[in-house]
């Protein structure tokens, strides 16, 4: 039963902290190990249940409103599985940059996928979305779970970390969106397979000191986005000086890109690289993770109008 006519999700950005690619696989996809991460920057879903259809809408003009959108895709999934003819609508609030490498996407079909099965009464909790989600996209049950985990095979099978991260985050977003595809179209042409992952094994395991443990990972697909983009090149180098001279213990792209992020352990370090990165011409965002017991727990105060 629906005690509420509207309700109003976040929709969490993600960072990968990590990314290795080690092959191809039969069904297409890349074999990845992926270290993830979400971050407090999030969209508001407004979702709206009605007598019948899907509708999106969303301002950004970047962001498609028919059925190619993955929130619609989402919605349109879960109805089919559960046989209803009710509808929604989902009002999407962008604040996640478009195709910067954050997951906004994918985010918004996750949130779209708990809310309605919680709006609908389907009970199918996160374990039972997640064989849809992987439906949807590689991304999407990584967003099912949230916080510090590990993503392998498509970067779909996601495992918490025991360990949460708690740091600050810089965001730097180039306004420069960038096409997955296309930046794994590049990987392809200089892909040697390895049977194993390396950097990200070494970093779960270890018991090293913080700041040199998150210095031994990388963005394996940060070379394939600025062949993509050559443009960011110069910017991208810019941004990586000024993050390490302010202090951060990572410096790079997140997925696919073109957003480009430093982690910092010291909040105050965080808010004064931001501020030398505006000085220098760089849009640039103040953040912070959020470990996955934050993130369960914002979402259900989101769910608590519905019972």
């Amino acid at each position: 039963m629906v005690a509420v006519k509207a309700l109003v999700v976040p929709s969490f950005a993600k960072l990968n902290l990590g990314l290795e690619v080690l092959g191809t696989r039969d069904d297409g996809y890349h074999e990845l190990r992926t270290l993830f991460q979400t971050i407090e920057l999030h969209d508001d879903l407004r979702i709206q249940p009605t007598r019948a259809g899907i509708e999106v809408a969303c301002s950004h003009p970047d962001v498609p409103c028919d059925a190619s959108n993955l929130a619609h895709r989402a919605a349109a999934e879960l109805r089919s599985r559960a046989r209803r003819k009710s509808g929604v609508r989902i009002e999407i609030e962008k604040r996640i940059p478009v195709a910067g490498g954050l997951g906004g996407g994918s985010s918004n079909a996750a949130a779209v996928l708990v809310a309605l099965d919680r709006l609908w009464g389907l009970g199918l909790g996160r374990s039972g979305l997640h064989p849809i989600a992987r439906r949807l996209g590689a991304d999407v049950p990584y967003f099912l779970t949230g916080g510090t985990a590990l993503g392998i095979a498509r970067g779909d099978e996601i495992y918490p970390l025991h360990e949460q991260i708690r740091a600050h985050a810089v965001l730097v977003d180039p306004g420069r969106p960038l096409k997955t595809a296309a930046v794994f179209a590049r990987v392809d042409a200089e892909l040697t397979p390895r049977g194993n992952s390396l950097t990200i094994s070494r970093f779960v395991s270890s018991d090293l000191s913080e700041a040199f443990r998150f210095g031994i990972l990388k963005n394996e697909l940060e070379n394939a986005a600025l062949g993509e983009a050559p443009d960011l090149a110069e910017s991208t180098r810019r941004m990586r000086v000024i993050l390490r001279n302010e202090g951060a213990v990572l410096a790079q792209m997140s997925g696919s890109g073109s957003a480009f992020f430093g982690l910092f352990l010291d909040r105050d370090q965080a808010a004064a690289a931001q501020k030398t990165l505006q000085a220098a011409g760089f849009r640039a965002l103040l953040t912070k993770t959020l470990p996955l017991e934050r993130f369960r727990a914002r979402t259900e105060r989101a769910l608590r109008g519905i019972r």
